[in-house]
């Protein structure tokens, strides 16, 4: 692909991301599932991808698996333990917090309205999401199961919640208009071109730093955020 088609087609990608659609994997251990869900996000247009780790650590990035995704979203790692108060946050930046969990009052997640901006918290392989993300849930959620089996793969049970969400907000019109600044989808478009540039001179190496944004809360939030 030619330097002026690779940057008509970020220009393309960057007028049908959904910024007001985000994803939050709440300490999801297998990098393998990071990686499947990264790439199920840029396929419906998701900028921004936000999870924790309870070692503190970055999770690997299988380059096989997201086929490149990984260079077109913007990843930011929480810091164990800042977890309740950055979707505190989300939730006073407009945001409703919808959590995958298996309970007695959970609502089918077809029935939640994505069009919304949203936040989709999905939980860990073992014990899913945590009781503190629970309670500030705003919608808790569950994928219908007919089976003897009461889950899926996260990464699978994340790929059909963020469909049912590109079929709404497809049918709302979003990827029709940008939802982004043209000023920002700039900013954007300068840091994936150099991200891109560097990736392909050295064979997908890239520093750290440019891979992702470690989000740390040294303090309670203010109210107004």
């Amino acid at each position: 692909m030619s330097t002026e088609a690779r940057l008509a087609r970020i220009d393309d990608i960057l007028t049908r991301k959904q910024p007001t659609l985000q994803v939050m994997l709440d300490n999801v251990h297998n990098s393998q599932n990071l990686s499947t869900i990264i790439r199920t996000a840029d396929a419906v247009g998701i900028l921004d991808i936000y999870y924790s780790s309870k070692e503190n650590e970055t999770l690997r990035i299988h380059k096989t698996i997201t086929q490149g995704a990984h260079r077109w979203t913007q990843r930011h790692r929480i810091k164990d333990g800042d977890t309740v108060k950055f979707l505190q946050k989300k939730k006073k930046e407009g945001f409703q917090v919808v959590v995958t969990h298996l309970e007695e009052d959970a609502v089918s997640f077809r029935e939640v309205d994505y069009t919304k901006p949203t936040l989709i918290v999905m939980g860990n392989e073992k014990e899913g999401v945590s009781a503190d993300v629970i309670a500030e849930a705003t919608d808790v959620i569950v994928i219908p199961m007919q089976g003897m089996v009461q889950s899926l793969n996260v990464s699978v049970a994340t790929a059909l919640i963020l469909y049912e969400a590109q079929r709404q907000l497809t049918n709302a019109g979003s990827y029709d208009t940008p939802q982004i600044s043209l000023e920002k989808r700039d900013t954007i478009k300068k840091e994936w071109v150099y991200r891109d540039t560097v990736a392909r001179r050295s064979k997908g190496e890239i520093a750290l730093e440019f891979k992702e944004e470690l989000i740390v809360f040294d303090e309670d939030i203010p109210e107004g955020i």
